[in-house]
């Protein structure tokens, strides 16, 4: 089943995809991260696949999957060969024996067909295509052994990254975080959906061209071990996300290096996920 956070005629909305159409849910639940914490989402398809009043897509505007996470956690370098391309540009990191992590705020992020912004104050606007997990249960100390049963489901994310103010100081939080970078979408597949999250293939298209291709069976860090490993900082909530890193063909690693501009149109897609798709735009120029 897929889900999706939209607005039409000016009203905030979610709901159950229907081929080339959505069926408002939202008078069942506000949000979909409301429904995603209620004990509704276990019996969803007895509850959501009879409602018949649908919207055309091309009627919606997509938002994030979840527009307001109380947390999204990001893995950095995440894949061997990532890990490689960026010792190879010059950082100075070493392999982590734990899953290395950051922090994304919510107003970061864009949905689906929305523009990715580069903003003013640099040029160096990098993608990552990622597999997005969305977490369904709230949970503490989460043994590895137990994480999968805290995914509701999957999505793609991505997490450009504005290079220099990532390099600015070791903490890279201030390149993660500008408004308008983090796209997320277009809908969150339901975890029963996709048998094997560790082997879905991973493509990024920077105006159709292929710049990433790789598979998440090539992850250093599993979902599980993740789950687990953060679930030990900080209490997990219905509708977190975890964006769970990024495999080789960052643009910064390029010789010479290859960022996006305005005009652009970025792709990534996750096989029996789907397709998120982004142009980009420069921010706005008035003060």
């Amino acid at each position: 089943m897929k889900l999706m956070s939209f607005s039409c005629d000016g009203r905030a909305a979610w709901g159950v995809v229907n081929g080339s159409s959505v069926a408002d849910c939202s008078n069942l639940y506000p949000t979909l991260r409301d429904f995603i914490a209620s004990p509704d989402f276990i019996r969803r398809d007895e509850l959501l696949r009879g409602i018949r009043e649908l919207i055309a897509l091309k009627d919606v505007r997509f938002r994030p999957v979840i527009p307001d996470p109380e947390k999204i956690v990001c893995l950095v370098r995440n894949y061997l060969d990532h890990h490689r391309e960026v010792v190879g540009a010059g950082v100075r990191v070493d392999l982590s024996e734990y899953p290395p992590i950051f922090l994304r705020y919510a107003r970061s992020q864009v949905g689906h067909e929305q523009p990715i912004i580069r903003p003013r104050v640099s040029e160096q606007l990098d993608w990552e295509g990622e597999l997005a997990v969305v977490l369904g249960k709230r949970g503490r100390h989460i043994s590895e052994a137990d994480a999968m049963r805290y995914v509701a489901g999957y999505s793609i994310y991505n997490d450009a990254s504005v290079r220099d103010y990532q390099f600015h100081a070791k903490q890279i939080a201030a390149g993660k975080n500008f408004d308008g970078t983090g796209a997320f979408g277009p809908w969150m597949i339901t975890a029963d959906a996709i048998n094997e999250p560790r082997d879905l293939a991973i493509e990024t298209r920077l105006n159709g061209t292929v710049v990433q291709s790789s598979n998440t069976k090539h992850m250093i860090f599993g979902i599980p071990q993740i789950i687990a490993y953060v679930s030990r900082i900080f209490e997990l909530l219905p509708g977190d996300v975890l964006v769970t890193g990024t495999p080789q063909g960052v643009g910064f690693s390029r010789k010479p290096p290859l960022f996006m501009k305005h005009g652009d149109v970025v792709e990534v897609e996750v096989a029996g996920v789907g397709l998120l798709r982004n142009p980009v735009a420069n921010e706005a120029q008035a003060p």
